[in-house]
């Protein structure tokens, strides 16, 4: 068996913007396995200055992985714990090459074109306008649960976003979530959450950073709504103190990025914990181009759960490799296999 990686640059259609800053492009690598004609694909990719693997030897470390693949993925995954981005790209790619189609991975009754997966539509931050013109876009596509991004621009603009969704439809109609990515002061957070919690917020994303387990366990046992932990999950790769996290904050959700966590394992090891503590969770990508967001679209529709994911971001970039995922009436389905661009 032989392995190989190619480097992707994906380019965002627009700016878009978070709390961190905002976004022009977004690093990918794939992968290839190879054996007597026999081929599997999968995909590495980091978000710069979140993912823990964002280091760098981390394109060194991938050739080591190429080099070593001999070794199976179990040997692999173990070595490469601190490389979750990494281990995901290797799951992806030993089941596509295990696969009978490279591209499906989980085969179901979403790879069979007969059910969808409801997702929630993604609003970037920007000026007041232009937020209001993603918001009108996504109700007028059918979505009934929206996230919007907040922290970047002034909480009294954004409260009245929200306000102007809430006021034209009802909780039953509309759902909101709100992601903050860690920006409220830990002193402020909690009258910020009172005020988000008179719209019938479904949930808060990361009202303040990572590593804050006090302070996050104090506002989970306070907040008038629900607080689903994203960032605090990276970087935890011991069950036990998974484990441990989760008992001392007691958040209402977790929210499970596969390349982020250590892929399909590292989010079962989060699912079967939560569950165990009566934890709610969602699965969301991490901008992933089209070959990582079909392995994790696959993967969440074996997990039966109808709450909305997170998984609408295919359509983010110029450049990304053409599939058969498609978003109708704010749900992802999966199309024709012909429709496949992917060449490495």
């Amino acid at each position: 068996m032989q392995a190989s990686y190619k480097k992707h640059v994906l380019d965002f259609k627009r700016p878009s913007g978070t709390s961190r800053g905002v976004l022009t492009q977004k690093e990918t690598w794939f992968i290839k396995i190879e054996e007597t004609g026999q081929y599997g694909y999968g995909e590495c990719g980091i978000l710069r200055g979140l993912s823990v693997d964002d280091r760098p030897d981390y394109e060194e470390t991938l050739k080591w992985a190429c080099d070593h693949i001999y070794q199976g993925l179990d040997e692999l995954y173990f070595k490469l714990e601190g490389f979750p981005s990494i281990q995901f790209g290797l799951e992806m790619a030993f089941r596509s090459f295990h696969a009978q189609q490279p591209f499906e991975l989980f085969p179901s009754g979403f790879t069979a074109c007969e059910k969808g997966i409801p997702i929630n539509g993604l609003i970037w931050m920007g000026e007041e306008q232009f937020m209001l013109r993603q918001i009108e876009d996504k109700i007028k596509a059918g979505f009934d649960c929206i996230k919007m991004k907040i922290g970047a621009i002034d909480f009294d603009t954004e409260i009245k976003l929200l306000s102007g969704i809430r006021k034209r439809f009802s909780a039953r109609e509309i759902t909101l979530r709100v992601d903050a990515n860690g920006a409220f002061l830990p002193a402020e957070a909690l009258q910020k959450l009172a005020r988000l919690a008179e719209l019938d917020i479904h949930s808060i994303e990361q009202p303040i950073k990572a590593g804050q387990w006090e302070e996050m366990a104090v506002l989970c046992a306070e907040t008038p709504l629900p607080i689903a932990l994203d960032e605090e999950l990276i970087g935890v790769f011991d069950a036990q103190e998974k484990q441990k996290l989760l008992k001392i904050i007691k958040p209402q959700y977790i929210i499970l990025k596969p390349s982020l966590v250590g892929g399909f394992r590292g989010s079962d090891t989060w699912i079967n914990l939560a569950d165990k503590q009566d934890i709610g969770w969602w699965i969301t990508s991490a901008l992933e181009s089209n070959v990582g967001l079909n392995a994790i679209a696959q993967y969440t529709f074996m997990k039966n759960t109808s709450i909305p994911q997170g998984l609408g971001t295919g359509s983010l970039y110029t450049n990304n490799v053409s599939s058969p995922l498609i978003i109708t009436n704010g749900h992802l389905w999966y199309g024709k296999p012909s429709q496949w661009s992917f060449q490495m």
